[in-house]
């Protein structure tokens, strides 16, 4: 309910009335508390399902880590675990181009036959072919690509369920003070 007054200058004024003020913040408290815990609830069970989601497809990879891993031996199924197969697969295909990566090494390299001899053409010239090395780079960036994006969503995850969190407690916490007694002037 409102009330309108006439200062000394005769100009109206509109009062709120204390009662509609306590009425209005109830409510306004009240729904923020609700939206906050609805996130809230929310993002926890986005989290959660995200990295059940992400377990499960690793599992059904069935990748075990090789013995020269920074964790030997270990099912490939969570963060740490894909890090390790990422950081062991690179570690691998540097070993196998001789520390060179994709892009520092040549597109078609002179091709030998069996017995190591450089295949010539016509004119004499060594005869080109692509390089099987750098075209190896392709599986093993498909292969940690795929591992960087497991570990990325298992954070994307943590972070979902940590913000969820966070929202429920400001939602109760809201809803806790919307029963506080407010002074009105």
């Amino acid at each position: 309910m409102s009330t309108i007054l006439q200062e000394r200058t005769g100009t109206p004024t509109e009062v709120v009335a204390p009662e509609l003020r306590l009425s209005l913040s109830h409510r306004l408290f009240t729904a923020v508390a609700v939206f906050a815990m609805v996130v809230g609830a929310v993002s926890v069970l986005g989290g959660l399902g995200g990295a059940i989601y992400t377990y499960q497809q690793a599992a059904a990879q069935d990748v075990t880590t090789p013995d020269d891993a920074r964790f030997p031996e270990v099912p490939v199924r969570g963060p740490l675990s894909m890090w390790a197969q990422s950081d062991i697969i690179t570690h691998h295909q540097l070993d196998r181009t001789e520390g060179r990566y994709y892009a520092q090494m040549e597109r078609e390299v002179p091709m030998v036959d069996d017995a190591g001899e450089p295949v010539l053409d016509e004119a004499g010239e060594p005869v080109m072919g692509p390089n099987e090395a750098r075209a190896s780079w392709l599986d093993a960036t498909t292969l940690t690509t795929s591992l960087g994006l497991g570990m990325l969503a298992y954070g994307l995850s943590a972070f979902a369920v940590a913000a969820g969190l966070v929202m429920l407690a400001l939602g109760f916490v809201v809803r806790k003070l919307r029963s506080v007694p407010v002074a009105v002037h």
